[in-house]
């Protein structure tokens, strides 16, 4: 006999499907003067939206955790999102295949932020070309740049997407 009754500890199946491309920068990475940043681009039907935050002093690592970590953060429910990054740190290590040997505290923002989505993480090659990839890209050493996060910043990314369809640029990269 079968039940159509759901279990109240099952989690619904995410019925958005999102692009987010993050990337994170680190001005004197290693030194006294850094100035961080990260940011992410969310795409869900031919709309983008881009959020950053400036993170201080972090290494270029400890931002691109935090640009993966903002970008899913973001997301105001379950989603299915593909997520595309620069940094190989954060593919192999969400996938497994890299320790964790330093960056805890970081880490444990991204796995709690991915925790209610299904994440696929894809390594994209930075400084290549790729549109989204070069807008957020840009956006991030701006951001350090300037030491804070800046709304014309953002939109300078958004508008350098224009309405490139997330879904084309998943294609496109696999």
């Amino acid at each position: 006999m079968t039940s159509s009754r759901h279990d109240s500890h099952e989690q619904p199946k995410p019925e958005k499907q999102v692009t987010i491309f993050c990337d994170g920068s680190s001005l004197g990475n290693g030194q006294s003067s850094t100035r961080a940043a990260a940011v992410a681009l969310l795409g869900y039907r031919g709309l983008w939206r881009a959020v950053g935050a400036y993170l201080g002093q972090a290494t270029n690592q400890q931002a691109e955790v935090a640009a993966a970590a903002l970008g899913l953060e973001s997301l105001k429910e379950p989603c299915r999102v593909h997520l595309f990054t620069d940094s190989r740190y954060v593919v192999e290590t969400m996938g497994g295949r890299f320790r964790r040997k330093t960056n805890h505290d970081w880490w444990q923002r991204l796995d709690q932020a991915a925790k209610r989505h299904q994440v696929i993480w894809q390594w994209t090659r930075g400084h290549n070309g790729h549109v989204v990839q070069e807008a957020v890209d840009k956006a991030a050493r701006k951001i350090a740049s300037v030491g804070h996060v800046d709304d014309d910043i953002l939109r300078a990314a958004i508008d350098k997407v224009g309405d490139i369809d997330p879904l084309a640029v998943e294609a496109e990269s696999n």
